[in-house]
């Protein structure tokens, strides 16, 4: 029986369902898959090469391709399945889940898994419709003092993105060379340290997981507009229930602004291909695994139908429905060699100028050079 090494990061919804599926098919199977964690700091920055010198099989988030790529550590899936079958999980997955682990022509990892920064409330606490709109967003902000912004570590930049989205200006997409124009990022700089100034302050270092656990235990912060989803809090074991939404919009009718999550499954360059992790593989992509299996434990599956499954939406509290037209349309972040450094130091550098309160256009214009500078030492793709 081959063993393989693993590492998924730390979240019920990134280890419980890939450990169950491991028990339930090792002998169907006929491989053995160990599966370590790290945190989701880690799955967010750590180097790619590294983690892949080291395993098997690597949970990566799809930013990471570029950096991938350059230090030649995975294997394009293209060299693994057929077109055919990589065409089948294309036109299943939701959104853009199996193309943004395209880059340099071939795709880098299998879209196991779906999310999007969508907005986030406590529904027992919320005293007026939930907000669909930034002008509202802003309105319940000046009322209530409790609308915290996720904001830290590289979801400073990745909300400025979504926002940007909203305002019809996603980011890096008209120009790769042209983080953002100049108005728009202004605009959205302006509202986005208006925002974060009357953001609680004890928010501010919290990642989604700690921000989400925080609402279902305490009543300090009732809503937030832009937070990667997390469906086992819409139905958790204990504490207060989530209730999640489509991203808001600049207007009504207008588009959903936001930024692509979710998790894909990488093979490394050390992993052995055989028939045997294949069909483990292609089990854990195929309909009754992402339909029945996964959101049974407590997985985020990125296959459409899960997402219109009326069974799984009744469990989950309608979490798939009611964001699922935001994860259809969501942004893709660039994947060059130097993004995820771009990650870190323009989120940095955004919560730097709003506490030093740097006018808008000037905080556009040091994106949009950081954004240069890294994008050309590479002279990569998006």
């Amino acid at each position: 029986m081959q063993s393989y090494s693993a590492l998924t990061w730390d979240h019920p919804r990134g280890y419980d369902a890939l450990a169950a599926a491991t028990i339930l098919r090792k002998n169907i199977d006929d491989i053995a898959v160990t599966w370590a964690k790290q945190p989701l700091e880690g799955f967010e920055a750590h180097p790619i090469a590294d983690l892949c010198a080291r395993y098997d099989i690597v949970i990566m988030d799809h930013p990471h391709v570029g950096e991938a790529l350059d230090a030649r550590c995975l294997q394009p899936l293209e060299s693994v399945f057929d077109q055919s079958t990589l065409s089948e999980i294309a036109a299943n997955s939701i959104g853009a889940t199996f193309e943004s682990y395209r880059f340099a022509g071939k795709h880098w990892a299998l879209p196991l898994d779906a999310a999007t920064q969508v907005l986030a409330s406590r529904p027992d606490l919320m005293q007026q419709p939930v907000p669909t709109s930034w002008s509202e967003v802003a309105r319940l902000s000046r009322e209530t003092g409790r609308v915290a912004m996720s904001l830290a570590g590289p979801h400073t930049i990745c909300t400025f993105m979504s926002m940007a989205a909203a305002f019809d200006d996603p980011p890096a997409v008209a120009d790769p060379d042209v983080f953002v124009a100049s108005n728009t990022g202004a605009e959205v700089y302006d509202l986005l340290s208006e925002l974060a100034s009357r953001s609680p302050a004890f928010a501010s270092e919290m990642n989604p997981i700690a921000m989400l656990g925080y609402m279902t235990r305490e009543n300090g912060i009732l809503f937030c507009p832009l937070i990667f989803a997390y469906v086992t809090y819409a139905n958790p074991k204990k504490g207060h229930r989530i209730a999640f939404d489509n991203a808001p919009r600049r207007s009504p009718g207008g588009k959903a602004g936001s930024t692509l999550g979710g998790t894909g499954i990488g093979l490394t360059a050390r992993c052995p291909i055989t028939p045997q992790l294949k069909q483990h593989l292609l089990w854990l992509m195929g309909r009754d695994a992402q339909v029945d299996f996964l959101p049974r434990h407590n997985g985020q599956p990125s296959h459409r139908a899960a997402w219109h499954d009326a069974s799984v939406n009744r469990f989950w509290n309608d979490f798939y429905h009611n964001t699922a037209a935001t994860q259809e349309e969501a942004y893709v972040r660039p994947r060059y060699n130097g993004y995820i450094r771009f990650q870190a130091e323009a989120s940095a550098f955004l919560r730097q100028a709003m506490a030093d309160r740097m006018p808008g256009t000037k905080a556009a214009a040091g994106l949009n050079e950081l954004h240069r500078r890294l994008r050309g030492a590479t002279g990569g793709e998006r």
